[in-house]
């Protein structure tokens, strides 16, 4: 029987596909998403790893999220990650407890504001890292 404080790692995937499925249609977030994913399939897996290392401490993710967000500076808004934050509160509540819902939101809420400030406060240098949360 899964704790109720942690995340079913089986859970994970189908969060990830109903939320990004949300992105690519929103009529904000969807023309950027859809322009800069060339594979959605390799992208919800490379997700999934970095969701995974986040909540169960897996390690599965290898990658460097800051420096890709960074190549697209000029299409991302600052604004455009509060649209983010609540479509994945919108999704997570939906879709897992409130607890780990919360824990969920709290991560991506932190996740956004890294990546906010190393994309458009340049004082920051970009050395922050995301798994830090």
């Amino acid at each position: 029987m899964m704790k109720p404080d942690k995340l079913d790692p089986d859970k994970l995937p189908e969060v990830l596909t109903r939320f990004y499925g949300r992105i690519r249609k929103d009529p904000d977030l969807g023309p950027v998403f859809n322009d800069i994913v060339e594979d959605w399939d390799e992208h919800l897996l490379r997700l999934e790893d970095f969701w995974s290392s986040l909540m169960l401490s897996t390690g599965r993710y290898k990658g460097n999220p800051l420096a890709m967000h960074r190549l697209h500076v000029a299409a991302i808004s600052p604004g455009m990650y509060d649209r983010w934050l609540l479509i994945w509160a919108q999704t997570t509540n939906e879709m897992l407890s409130p607890e780990i819902a919360n824990v969920m939101q709290i991560k991506a809420t932190r996740i956004a504001e890294r990546l906010k400030s190393v994309m458009y406060e340049p004082t920051h240098g970009g050395y922050y890292q995301l798994s830090r949360s």
